[in-house]
């Protein structure tokens, strides 16, 4: 099963950048290729088990349900339900950690899929780099 990761350091405290990450309807906000989202059903963005409607850059929809929020640990998971991407099941998990020695935020993001072997090399690339690795450097970016 792969396991695309990324991660980074950025230049601010961990509370702070947890702050921004956690809204699940707020990734236009620090993540480039993620044009608009909204929370089906018109509900709120911090109820696991919501859903967000993701529209890409190039137009692609992107549906992902909320699995797991937890403010104690700066994380959240969620599952694709739908996408422009070649998956069966996908589970990726956003998490925030302190960097007790200099003030900044350790960001780590990463998933688990399943799909065809043939597929599993770009999806990765797709997803750690073009995804995970974009999201993060925007984030070290942004508190640089």
């Amino acid at each position: 099963m792969p396991t695309p990761y990324a991660s980074a350091l950025v230049g601010a405290d961990a509370d702070e950048l947890w702050q921004l990450i956690r809204d699940f309807n707020g990734l236009p906000s620090w993540h480039p290729a993620i044009e608009r989202s909204e929370i089906e059903d018109g509900g709120s963005a911090e109820g696991v088990g919501c859903i967000r409607r993701l529209t890409l850059g190039d137009g692609g929809v992107v549906r992902e349900r909320l699995v797991t929020l937890d403010d104690t640990d700066r994380r959240y998971t969620y599952d694709i339900l739908d996408s422009p991407f070649p998956v069966r099941r996908y589970r990726s998990t956003i998490r925030v950690a302190p960097v007790t020695s200099t003030g900044e935020a350790f960001v780590e993001w990463w998933s688990e899929y399943d799909a065809d072997a043939a597929d599993e090399p770009d999806l990765t690339a797709t997803f750690a780099d073009g995804v995970y690795a974009t999201g993060l450097g925007a984030l070290r970016d942004r508190f640089r």
